[in-house]
């Protein structure tokens, strides 16, 4: 009987060894290299898509937004919470005084609108309330405020640009950790469920998980990927994924790039090679998107402004602004720097990323 038990137990062990084995041979197989030349995934046939139908992963996350996008006042909760309570104690104060404009000062900075900006909007409102336009109403001295702020984004073109002659290029430019690759695969997904043919350049090729996580987004979108080789030159996967887009009859070229420091002069040498090869015939670079994180507030100022004299920028992504106090950072990069805000960032699902509506920002922050 002992000597059954231990056979029984050893062909146990084998058994196990055996499929552990198996995991880690698997596992192997898929680190070598990709090879040298770029790889082109084609997308999938994907099923006519009828207007304002959601595309939906097998994980039941929304590939494409749907026709009630993200409401900025559900999702700007720790801004709208920070901010909020500051305007509740003007809103309570009797009248207009030096002290209410304290208050606002201190309001104004702790949301992230920054100084400069801070001085302008409290100097047109003391102008304003001398003339009496506030009379001595806390209140209307706020919906004053409330329309600076709108103010502020007004006659901007927040369209995203497409050529009459495709392919177009959209170039997404920015620092580590920002969120570039997710906007381009939730970009993908949205242009394609209106109806696009999408080719996604993955031209960080220093981040093997980059081009991953590129290609899961690009086989739920039915968009086409080009991958190069790891550490191959990326301004080289920019300009196959151009030919291919051409060659194909497709419409958009959503092209990655690594993420670089803004003070690395090599890096945004590199980073212009990429906007120039981008731009070669037959494809037309009709927008260079610099993506931002919200969270890093007046710290992406200053990554902004030299990228966008590198790359001549056409306009800000903003990401994780639902999870920001600070929600003021959007006033003070179209103040300081010029640029559009194209898009921000509400939530991790493809759906939430929704075009930037000053007035609807505003609503938010000042209901």
């Amino acid at each position: 009987m002992t000597i059954v038990l231990i056979v029984v137990i050893v062909l146990l062990l084998a058994l196990l060894g055996a499929g552990t084995a198996t995991v880690v041979r698997r596992n192997q197989s898929g680190l070598g290299g990709r090879p040298s030349g770029p790889t082109i995934t084609p997308a999938e046939p994907q099923p006519d898509r009828p207007g304002g139908t959601d595309v939906v992963a097998e994980s039941g996350e929304a590939l494409a937004p749907p026709d009630g996008r993200p409401r900025l006042a559900d999702r700007l909760g720790r801004a709208k919470s920070l901010f909020g309570t500051s305007l509740a104690a003007i809103r309570g104060r009797a009248r207009i005084d030096d002290a209410t404009f304290e208050e606002l000062e201190e309001a104004l900075l702790l949301a992230d609108v920054g100084l400069p900006l801070t001085n302008r909007l409290l100097a047109d409102l003391r102008d304003r309330v001398r003339s009496g336009e506030a009379g001595d109403s806390p209140t209307a001295l706020l919906d004053l405020l409330k329309s600076d702020v709108v103010a502020l984004f007004a006659g901007e073109d927040r369209e995203l640009q497409v050529a009459s002659d495709p392919p177009s290029v959209w170039l997404f430019v920015g620092v580590n950790g920002v969120g570039k690759t997710t906007t381009i695969g939730k970009l993908a997904a949205r242009e394609g469920a209106s109806g696009r043919s999408v080719v996604v350049a993955a031209g960080d090729t220093f981040r093997a998980a980059a081009g991953d996580q590129l290609a899961m987004w690009a086989e739920r979108s039915g968009a086409d990927i080009v991958r190069g080789a790891d550490g191959a030159d990326p301004s080289s996967v920019v300009f196959d994924a151009v030919q291919h887009a051409a060659a194909r009859g497709a419409d958009l070229v959503l092209a990655d790039t690594a993420g670089r420091l803004h003070t690395k002069v090599n890096l945004m040498d590199e980073l212009r090679k990429v906007r120039r090869v981008a731009a070669r015939p037959p494809g037309t670079v009709t927008e260079v998107l610099l993506v931002l994180d919200a969270t890093t507030g007046q710290n992406g100022l200053v990554q902004a402004r030299e990228f966008a004299e590198a790359v001549e920028v056409t306009g800000v992504v903003l990401t994780k602004l639902d999870g920001t106090a600070k929600g003021g950072i959007v006033c003070a990069i179209r103040s300081e720097l010029g640029l559009p805000i194209k898009l921000v960032g509400l939530g991790e699902g493809a759906g939430d990323l929704v075009p930037f509506d000053p007035e609807e920002f505003a609503d938010a922050l000042f209901a």
